[in-house]
């Protein structure tokens, strides 16, 4: 990616088109299945989308120790790097260069479609959750914990797809897919979370399982485990349906690539549940042909516009002042 010379503050700038390539190649090693719906955005829409994407991926890695995903590393400082993302991020929205591409992306997507430092903060509470080294200890916490890390993302997504910022209930939809993908993530990464030493299954549901704290990976709960896994799946589709319905007020293309990611992301779900006590055995994805049928199919949903259940209300009231 080339860059601008130092400005006079001394931060490298980069030029949109350079962001652009930089998010693409972001979204391309961190999330096949969500670079493969992003695809049927109109190409402005799509590039906002990867511009976002690059933000949330990069500070997602620093807190976790990660690059673009993979096995997570537990990281010695924590707070320090809960403190750089917020300041970066900080920078970004003020329009400010900050040398690091990933957050001059939200930068310019902020100033292109109206994102909010409270959008962005409710995003990053979530990372300050996992510093702090948090564990749900009722059902509800880990569905606030969902809502920062996953549907806080989805409001902003639908904001860059073109949704007016005070539309509260097409937002709280779009919340509610960003809770359907992070219940089926938990779902799907029970064991490598545990190996991180991190684990988001809330406590009451391991007391009403005997489950004991740190043994829900043992082999004699494998059983219950798959219990929790088929709850979690359960939930997954229950907020997928309804954001399903939100989709009907988006435009054509992105109401195609939303149902599409909704179809693919809601596939681990479901074969989580389908494998039972052997879901954890190797990771579970989604191949690429059935990637393509759910686009197939997302395709005929988007242009009959009629989803099921259209008196469903929404799942997730999002946090207000």
């Amino acid at each position: 990616m080339t860059s601008a010379p130092p400005n006079a503050g001394g931060q490298r700038t980069f030029d949109r088109p350079a962001l652009v390539g930089f998010a693409q190649q972001s979204i391309s090693r961190g999330s096949k299945s969500f670079r493969f719906a992003s695809r049927l955005f109109d190409r402005t829409t799509r590039e906002r989308v990867w511009l976002l994407y690059a933000w949330c991926r990069k500070c997602d890695d620093m807190a976790d120790g990660q690059d673009h995903g993979g096995a997570m590393e537990a990281v010695a400082d924590p707070q320090e790097r809960l403190k750089a993302i917020r300041e970066l991020t900080a920078m970004a929205l003020a329009g400010t260069p900050t040398s690091e591409p990933a957050f001059d992306c939200l930068g310019v997507v902020a100033r292109e479609c109206g994102i909010t430092h409270r959008m962005a903060e409710d995003v990053i509470e979530g990372f300050a959750l996992d510093a702090a080294d948090w564990h749900p200890r009722r059902e509800s916490d880990l569905y606030q914990y969902c809502y920062h890390v996953a549907g806080a993302v989805g409001v902003m997504m639908a904001v860059v797809m073109g949704v007016p910022a005070d539309d509260d209930s097409t937002l709280d939809r779009a919340c509610d897919l960003g809770l359907a993908f992070q219940l089926a993530n938990i779902a799907r990464d029970i064991a490598e979370d545990d190996a991180a030493g991190r684990c988001y299954l809330p406590d009451d549901w391991l007391a009403m399982l005997d489950i004991g704290p740190g043994e829900h990976m043992k082999p004699h709960n494998r059983k219950k485990l798959a219990l929790m896994g088929r709850w979690l799946a359960d939930e997954a589709e229950q907020y997928e349906a309804s954001a399903r319905v939100g989709a009907k007020s988006l435009p054509l293309r992105a109401r195609w690539a939303v149902l599409s990611a909704a179809g693919i992301y809601g596939e681990i779900a479901r074969k989580v549940r389908a494998a039972g006590y052997h879901a954890w055995d190797e990771r579970i994805f989604t191949s690429r042909p059935e990637k393509f049928r759910w686009v197939r199919k997302a395709f005929v949903d988007a242009i009959a516009n009629n989803p099921r259940d259209m008196n469903r209300d929404s799942l997730w009231t999002r946090l207000r002042p």
